[in-house]
């Protein structure tokens, strides 16, 4: 399984420097999950730069995949990885999910960086 980090979306349809490092992941319908903080993230920032109908077509992709909800066991193991990696808080949400999904957290935000089952690229 895999879970693309807000910041790699943003890069994907930006077709940015590091586009293809996250379109593999992406592209993986079947084998994607998407916390809902992701589409919170991604959709805020479309909104805020493109305009409604943008973001809107951006969370229909992102929709492709399993959208997976903040549930309770989620959150407190969020809370117990923000105080272990000093992560904030919707980074250790997207990292928590990830593992509670067992799933490699694509990602170039460097709060990710060294962290176990994530695989980082840095941002240009």
């Amino acid at each position: 399984m895999n879970l693309v980090d807000s910041c790699g979306w943003l890069e994907y349809f930006a077709d940015g420097p590091n586009a293809n490092f996250f379109a593999s992941s992406i592209e993986d319908t079947n084998n994607l999950i998407v916390p809902s903080i992701c589409v919170l993230e991604v959709f805020k920032r479309v909104l805020q730069q493109r305009g409604e109908d943008s973001a809107l077509l951006s969370i229909a992709i992102m929709q492709e995949g399993k959208i997976v909800d903040l549930d309770i066991t989620i959150a407190l193991n969020a809370a117990r990885i923000s105080i272990d990696f000093k992560l904030p808080l919707a980074d250790s949400i997207i990292l928590a999910t990830a593992i509670a999904n067992k799933a490699a957290l694509w990602t170039q935000d460097n709060d990710f960086k060294g962290i176990k089952g994530v695989k980082y690229i840095q941002k240009p």
